[in-house]
């Protein structure tokens, strides 16, 4: 017998005497959560407020009998199990009640307590077995639809790639934390790797073999970032037309990962300080709660103070949060790790394009590794995407290393750590480092036309405007990868490319 709580289900009884009920209350009333109703139709009646995993119905009874009762009950309530209690051997009407399937079992009178005890048990395991199937269905079905919408390639960008003393260290605080259920706050610069962090946490626990739910969180504005996670009720709000599983209820048993929480609203931190400390959610619109268990990872950029200095957030949920926090190193402050990524890269895209360089010479290594990389690993990724397509032989030579600039940023530094590098001669107002392969220039400018004594690089725009049109099209769809790419008229696949070559995680 499983180890359940028996009092955490109800049980019904139905009977038109009160003698018999009291007899009944008298031998379970300690054992079993238990309800009365006098008569079939005052139990049709109150299964409409409770929910019975048992219904022990009387079968002689005046106006509706206990086989008639109980299938009316099976038509509103069909997870219940129905037991019937009899003094009469009618074995043709019984034989026709069980195969019905409105009553799972029979007990003739008198009863004893000790059988029936049994007999109750029993029902309750059963009822508990149906509806935990019925969850696991249901979340199957929930998780199949989410691979469906989110991109599901292996993990890349990288792994965690590398021998400096930074990622060594980042690597044992993984391994320290992942085992546990606490709360895990990963911080980081834009482009570090805070997704692969955040499923290496969930591979090392012991919930791998549970759903890895990733939120985007920046991709939902308003009220609607609650909604996604928590859920709602029909009717909750204008075109909530059916309830509505949240990516908590998703997640369970599994691993939540929220990227880049920033200034959550106070509704939205009230649910994610009751989840964290009771495991408890309610769906918008619901009155009850529902369990989950949920392992919560959430990442920030750049760190929490700085991310919420301009808002007011719960103390109390700020302290949860920061259980058990993950700081990332920067790339420019484990350079030794630069070549080892950068060929990772080469041989990710190697694959993909059989046309694509596989080497670095001696001398394009020491220019990346001379370089600040304000983008991180992202863009340590695109710098070699781009010069495998731009290089026309086996090997990346230093001038198929373009470098794009960030607003507020250098584009090019020299590391002051990093002896004898040379520094990058390139423009801070060029949107990328000037590039000419041919070993003379010509005086009729192409793509890299000045204009206004600023140098313009067509591709550079052409990805700025598809970056914010993508952007759009993500916020009007609230993150529906699917219904982006119906909306644009484009694959699914190209739409996947076309975020990650980007630099867009949604």
């Amino acid at each position: 017998m499983r180890d359940l709580d028996w009092r955490s289900f109800d049980v019904l009884v139905v009977d038109d005497e009160e003698d018999n009920l009291d007899a009944f209350r008298f031998a379970f009333r300690k054992s079993f959560t238990l309800h009365y109703a006098l008569g079939g139709q005052q139990a049709l009646d109150l299964i409409e407020r409770i929910d019975p995993a048992v219904i022990v119905s009387d079968q002689r009874m005046p106006g509706m009998n206990g086989i008639d009762f109980l299938k009316k009950a099976k038509e509103r309530r069909p997870d219940t199990v129905g037991v019937l209690l009899t003094a009469y051997a009618d074995l043709a009407v019984l034989i026709e009640a069980v195969n019905s399937g409105s009553v799972e079992r029979y007990i003739q009178k008198p009863w004893d307590s000790k059988e029936l005890t049994v007999i109750l048990r029993q029902a309750i395991g059963n009822f508990a077995t149906v509806r935990e199937n019925r969850r696991l269905r249901d979340q199957l079905a929930h998780y199949a639809g989410y691979l469906e919408r989110e991109q599901r390639d292996p993990i890349d960008f990288g792994e965690i790639t590398g021998e400096s003393a930074a990622l060594k260290e980042l690597s044992e605080r993984i391994a320290l934390g992942a085992p546990t259920s606490s709360p895990v706050l990963i911080e980081g610069e834009p482009g570090s790797e805070k997704e692969v962090v955040a499923r290496a946490i969930h591979v090392g626990s012991p919930r791998e073999e549970k759903p890895f739910v990733k939120v985007t969180c920046a991709a939902f504005r308003g009220d609607a970032l609650e909604r996604e996670l928590f859920g709602w009720q029909r009717g909750a709000f204008d075109g909530a037309f059916t309830d509505r599983a949240g990516r908590f209820e998703l997640a369970h048993r599994g691993t939540i990962y929220l990227d880049d929480l920033a200034a959550p609203s106070p509704s939205l931190q009230g649910r994610l300080l009751r989840a964290l400390e009771s495991g408890e959610i309610e769906r918008i619109g619901a009155t009850e709660p529902t369990p989950v268990d949920v392992r919560v990872v959430v990442s920030l950029t750049p760190s929490l103070e700085a991310a919420w200095a301009s808002g007011d957030v719960l103390a109390d949920l700020a302290a949860r949060l920061s259980v058990f926090p993950v700081r990332l190193p920067r790339l420019r402050d484990r350079r030794e790790d630069i070549r080892a990524l950068a060929e990772h890269f080469l041989r990710k895209y190697a694959r993909r394009n059989p046309r694509a360089a596989t080497a670095l010479s001696g001398e394009a290594v020491a220019k990346l590794e001379a370089y600040a990389w304000p983008g991180n690993v992202r863009e340590l990724e695109n710098v070699i995407e781009r010069a495998a397509i731009l290089s026309r032989s086996d090997v990346i030579q230093p001038e198929h290393l373009a470098f794009a600039a960030r607003p507020g940023l250098p584009v090019a530094q020299a590391a002051s750590s990093t002896p004898g590098a040379a520094p990058l001669l390139v423009a801070p107002t060029a949107p990328f480092e000037p590039f000419d392969p041919r070993p003379s220039r010509s005086s009729s400018p192409d793509l890299g036309e000045i204009i206004g004594g600023s140098r313009i690089d067509l591709d550079s725009q052409l990805d700025d405007i598809e970056r914010r049109e993508l952007l759009a099209a993500l916020a009007r769809c609230n993150g529906n990868k699917a219904e982006v790419a119906r909306s644009l008229g484009v694959q699914r696949t190209t739409l996947y490319y076309r975020l990650k070559r980007l630099g867009i995680e949604s």
